[in-house]
């Protein structure tokens, strides 16, 4: 059994903790210590989409969720044809108080550096370039993203409007056109 202690993680710290022990098993148990409802739920509908029983108690403050790895015969349908595009528009995810906004956005790509599945490119333009140049958590992530094999870039426009054409620190400086030609070709496109 492997046990995960989340215990005053936020989100996505549990669910990236409870996939890093269920890869490290083939067969077997994991549990996970969460301290809050919401992380109990997310980690419960993360065993659940991955086809694992699961079981739930609540111990205090504390939730404890057993998951049973099980092997299955499990047919992947591989798409060679998938050019996923991620394109960060903005340094803030969502509408609302920009404090949360920019964590959510710090989240959202840390936790794409930590997928099994990635995309093919992730687009920069507009304030998000200040990812590529400025924020180093976010560089250590992306610089991950790009030794797995994801092309990075950014608009050069953006890069001089905001003075950082310098200072990027991963990916390559590209323009509009290969910008919209690279979303052009994408099967699918995600905004954060």
């Amino acid at each position: 059994m492997i046990k995960v202690d989340a215990l005053g993680q936020t989100c996505p710290m549990p669910l990236i903790m409870t996939k890093k022990a269920l890869r490290e098993i083939t067969e077997g148990i994991v549990e996970v210590s969460v301290d809050n409802f919401i992380a109990k739920e997310n980690v419960e509908k993360l065993a659940k989409e991955m086809g694992f029983h699961h079981e739930s108690i609540q111990e205090g403050d504390i939730y404890k969720i057993t998951i049973h790895k099980v092997i299955k015969e499990i047919v992947k349908k591989e798409n060679k044809e998938d050019n996923t595009v991620v394109v960060i528009a903005s340094d803030l995810m969502g509408e609302g108080d920009k404090d949360l906004g920019s964590t959510l956005m710090k989240g959202f790509i840390y936790t794409l550096s930590e997928m099994e599945d990635l995309p093919k490119t992730i687009i920069f333009y507009n304030k998000g370039v200040t990812f590529v140049s400025e924020n180093e958590t976010t560089i250590k992530d992306l610089k991950n993203l790009e030794a797995r094999g994801v092309n990075i870039i950014s608009c050069g426009a953006c890069l001089n409007f905001y003075h950082l054409q310098d200072k990027i620190q991963v990916g390559k400086i590209s323009n509009m056109l290969t910008i919209i030609e690279t979303q052009m070709k994408a099967t699918k496109i995600i905004r954060p």
